[in-house]
């Protein structure tokens, strides 16, 4: 077994340490989302908190990790008789991206279950992480209906297995830990809620501490054991600090005091539900706790909000996470009470130094905090500002407020990602018919697995009621669900388009397009053309706020090389073909048609069109011409793309109702469903 990297060796990080350390000390906080860019010892601290956690007492035997002291009567292992039971390590459970719904949840012996009508589990990763931690690295790119299944078990402690009437339950009570790299795309509202903490973690800026960091991690790769040796007192202290904090947790008083700081502080912030202030209350007691005190402090309170608030306060995708601490300390002063003198001749004020909270004692060989470089990073519009040239370049104007639309889908049925755009062929949605399982069996047919064993129950020698269902006779429920699409943005940014009024309005279609795309699960891709080229603003990526980030700083002025943009469109479809050839895409070309530059301009724009008819891939033409006078080349444009053409206006509310229509009627029209589903 490897030798985890020690805890009390991550450098600095102290939001980090000390939200995992809460969690520790009071499981009911509700877990903790890491958020923050590559390379930031998110995963290394994750796993490092299992080694410091206390054993668990557990039934001897019991594949669920009953408590002795009181067993789970519906335990598939059960019953069990109360007991001293059997000491274990708590375990930390790694749920994989792509993971299946057998694995997270457990699976049946469906063959044993129809001939025998015999139960046979087998427990899955639920299971195991029963009374430990899950933890799910890249949380953010986790598929749906495992977000499902995950959001199930965190609301009622317990797993569900049901498969063609046979039913299982088993407990399924943990600390969910989740890391990501938020510029990979956000997080599910519902998924993000249901963890206890968030905290932005980035690199330090610090010279000193960097090296650090490097001297650490070279002595662990050279010797891992010998390194954690050389820590084991400062983990045994922590482990020790913990248990000493769990057994002082329920004297912890939650005055009416700090119960209105918490309440008032959710009310100014306008956090949703009633979970924040649970969340906060139980993460200030703990921190009370951890601080060796049995009163919570009006600083326990503010350090709860930091931690408890940031992830609920967002209302789009394009909001980001943070909190106002001076709006913060000015709930937390009006709704402040008088504190009681303090008897404690301490000046330190206890075992954390001044303040009291729960902040992390100094590091040994440390240079100091991260806190001032926390979320460091270039401003949206750093790099993207115009230099002044001759060719008319105009500076970035903001997008108009988004508005609502309705859905544009590819036509034909994929077999791509799970997602909410497109129909597809997935593991989720209606059943639409059956074949032979090819691997494992996942989704049992059960009428046509009856239909299938039926004739042979005879020469089966058949002679009970059960019925002989051999492996030959089991089907596969084929289903039809919908899947996430590549939708890719090229966007004309020419002086045609440049006037401030009309480009604020393109800017607000593409980023209520963006929206969508969030909604929908989609990857989305961002090509701009202007002057005498096409640029890649944002290649393929999940994270739809990084595309409007780019979006947002998009200058605008020169000539229109129309073609260079379509054929730059065209060659990042297919480089992205090569890296995920199941996901479809949805091109939608923001422009009002016009192509200006080189010899030929227009025949060369619409050669590069009929590229993408004969590829088969959608597309739709967002019309932005205006004036009285229209020249109509847009949707020229859309036919050479055999696509769709609408107008700003029409992109708007239910005006856009019949637009799904006319994409997969014109695709229709241009070829075969089957070349179009390519």
């Amino acid at each position: 077994m490897t030798t985890p990297f020690p805890f009390t060796a991550v450098v600095g990080q102290d939001d980090l340490r000390l939200a995992l350390l809460l969690n520790a000390v009071s499981p009911a906080v509700g877990g903790v989302l890491v958020r923050g860019e590559k390379g930031t010892a998110k995963s290394t601290a994750v796993r490092a908190l299992s080694a410091l956690l206390p054993e668990v007492a557990v039934v001897p035997g019991c594949r669920f990790s009953c408590d002795p002291a009181a067993p789970d009567p519906a335990c598939p292992d059960g019953p069990h008789e109360t007991g001293p039971g059997a000491q274990r390590p708590a375990r930390m459970v790694e749920l994989p991206v792509g993971a299946s719904e057998d694995r997270l949840v457990g699976a049946l012996d469906i063959e044993r279950a129809l001939a025998e009508g015999v139960k046979a589990f087998e427990p899955g990763l639920l299971a195991d992480a029963h009374r430990g931690i899950l933890y799910v690295d890249e949380v953010n790119l986790l598929h749906d209906h495992l977000v499902d299944l995950l959001l199930d078990a965190a609301a009622m402690g317990a797993s569900y297995v049901e498969r063609e009437g046979v039913s299982v339950r088993h407990a399924a009570r943990f600390l969910l830990v989740g890391t990501m790299n938020p510029e990979e795309g956000e997080l599910r509202p519902q998924l993000l809620d249901r963890f206890g903490l968030t905290v932005e973690v980035a690199a330090s800026r610090e010279p000193d501490q960097r090296v650090e960091v490097v001297r650490r991690r070279l002595a662990y790769d050279d010797d891992p054991e010998g390194f954690a040796t050389r820590w084991a007192d400062e983990e045994s202290s922590v482990r020790a600090r913990i248990i000493a904090a769990r057994a002082l947790l329920p004297s912890v008083r939650l005055g009416d005091g700090a119960l209105r700081q918490i309440a008032a502080t959710c009310a100014a912030f306008e956090v949703d539900g009633m979970r924040a202030d649970i969340v906060m209350a139980r993460t200030a007691t703990a921190l009370a706790a951890w601080a060796g005190r049995t009163d919570v402090l009006a600083e326990d309170v503010r350090q709860a909000a930091l931690l408890a608030l940031p992830h609920r306060r967002r209302r789009n995708p394009f909001d980001a996470p943070g909190l106002d601490e001076n709006k913060l300390d000015e709930t937390l002063e009006e709704f402040a009470e008088p504190e009681p003198e303090d008897d404690d001749p301490d000046p330190d004020g206890g075992p954390d130094g001044p303040g009291g909270g729960g902040q992390q004692p100094p590091e040994p060989d440390s240079d100091g905090p991260q806190g001032d470089d926390r979320g460091a990073r270039p401003e949206a519009g750093e790099g993207g500002e115009p230099q002044p040239s001759g060719s008319g370049e105009q500076q970035p104007v903001r997008a108009s407020e988004p508005f609502r639309t309705k859905a544009l889908s590819v036509p034909g049925i994929g077999e791509g990602a799970a997602g909410r755009r497109s129909r597809a062929r997935t593991e989720h949605g209606r059943t639409t018919g059956a074949k032979r399982p090819q691997g494992a069996l996942t989704k049992l047919h059960l009428a046509a697995t009856i239909q299938a064993a039926a004739p042979h129950q005879l020469a089966r020698g058949r002679s009970g009621r059960g019925l002989v269902v051999r492996r030959d006779d089991l089907r596969q429920a084929t289903r039809e669900g919908r899947e996430g699409n590549l939708v890719l943005f090229v966007v004309d940014a020419s002086g045609s388009m440049a006037a401030r009024q009309r480009m604020s309005a393109v800017k607000g279609a593409v980023l209520s397009l963006l929206l969508d795309a969030y909604q929908r699960r989609d990857k989305v891709g961002l090509v701009t053309f202007r002057g005498s080229a096409a640029d890649v603003a944002l290649p393929p990526t999940s994270s739809v706020d990084a595309a409007a980030v780019r979006l947002e700083s998009l200058p605008t002025g020169g000539r229109t090389p129309l073609a260079a943009g379509l054929l730059k469109a065209h060659d990042v479809l297919r480089v992205e073909r090569l890296r995920d050839p199941a996901r479809r895409a949805l091109v939608v070309l923001v422009t009002d048609g016009r192509a200006t530059g080189g010899p030929e301009p227009v025949a060369l724009a619409g050669r590069a069109a009929r590229l993408f008819a004969a590829d088969g891939i959608a597309s739709v033409v967002v019309d932005c011409e205006s004036g009285p006078v229209r020249l109509g080349l847009a949707g020229q444009l859309a036919g050479e793309l055999e696509g769709t053409a609408v107008t700003l206006d029409e992109l708007r509310a239910d005006s856009i109702a019949g637009l799904v229509r006319d994409v997969q009627g014109n695709q229709g029209r241009s070829g075969s469903s089957s070349r179009r589903a390519a």
